[in-house]
């Protein structure tokens, strides 16, 4: 139910099975919700809509809004779904340039490269500008209570607002009353968070390794604190990995090494090697150590 944006790699079924779910979950709230895809994406998501019968839903309070963002090439296409209109499209797709960035937030950013598995799948990375941890004892220490006014507060830290400016935290007791307490927000940053540096996280799903493919994919990892890789064959199976246009072990393990990644999670092993997983494990570490 936190969900807002929703990055979808590649539209083949072990991939994008959950959004029937997704959809049932948030039919009858109030909400809004942000997919992004690759090339072809907003006519799946489109079929998926039309598939089912919408001739009741314009009867409900609440409306489930669904903008779907298309990457193609060096575009975007926007279209946007509601429930309040049987969630059929109110005019064609909204174009825009596209570099790379495709969301930026005040905390994080995340950028794309579309990779070869004989259709466009995303790679993607997320890189938080810095992290807000906030610390429960200095809660505990000034007697305030979670609450929607902690967002507030991470929004005016990430804002970069003067420490000086007063916040005042508002909440209410148990009672019903309504309590307050004024800071600076320097001072308050001093009493209850914790800022660290923020992390590069990338995620990289079906692809061949050609030397294209393992470029774009070094370049979006470079200095990467975690990369998730897939790592479905042996380097002995490239064969089969070519032609089902997935990586091997290897180089997921030269990927991460060339891109100086810090951690590396391996995921995606084909089924012909259940019970053997340590040996795409191993192979991949192999190739990560030594960076050849």
């Amino acid at each position: 139910m936190k969900l807002s944006h929703i990055f979808v790699t590649h539209t083949h079924m072990d991939h994008f099975i959950g959004f029937d779910q997704l959809l049932r979950l948030l039919l009858g709230r109030d909400r809004e919700v942000y997919l992004y895809g690759p090339s072809q994406f907003i006519q799946k998501v489109r079929a998926k809509l039309s598939a089912y019968t919408w001739n009741l839903i314009e009867n409900y309070e609440n409306t489930l809004s669904i903008q779907v963002t298309e990457i193609r090439g060096e575009k975007v296409l926007v279209q946007r779904y509601s429930s309040s209109n049987r969630f059929r499209p109110t005019g064609p797709p909204v174009e825009i340039p596209f570099r790379g960035n495709v969301l930026s937030e005040k905390s994080f950013s995340i950028d794309v490269v579309s990779l070869d598995h004989k259709i466009d799948c995303l790679g993607l990375s997320l890189r938080e500008n810095f992290s807000i941890n906030i610390i429960k004892e200095g809660l505990k220490e000034q007697r305030l209570p979670v609450g929607p006014w902690l967002r507030e507060f991470k929004d005016a830290l990430y804002e970069g607002r003067d420490p000086t400016e007063k916040f005042r935290v508002v909440w209410t007791d148990m009672d019903g009353g309504v309590r307050q307490k004024e800071y600076s927000i320097g001072e308050l940053k001093e009493k209850i968070a914790r800022i660290s540096p923020g992390q590069k996280i990338t995620y990289l799903a079906d692809m061949i390794g050609s030397p294209e493919n393992m470029e774009k994919a070094v370049n979006l990892a470079r200095d990467s604190h975690h990369l998730f890789i897939e790592a479905p064959f042996l380097d002995r199976d490239r064969d089969i990995a070519r032609r089902k246009y997935h990586l091997t072990a290897k180089e997921a393990g030269l990927i991460a090494a060339r891109a100086r990644v810090g951690e590396l999670t391996l995921f995606h092993f084909s089924p012909r090697y259940y019970g053997r997983e340590q040996e795409l494990v191993g192979e991949a570490m192999a190739a990560f150590s030594a960076g050849v």
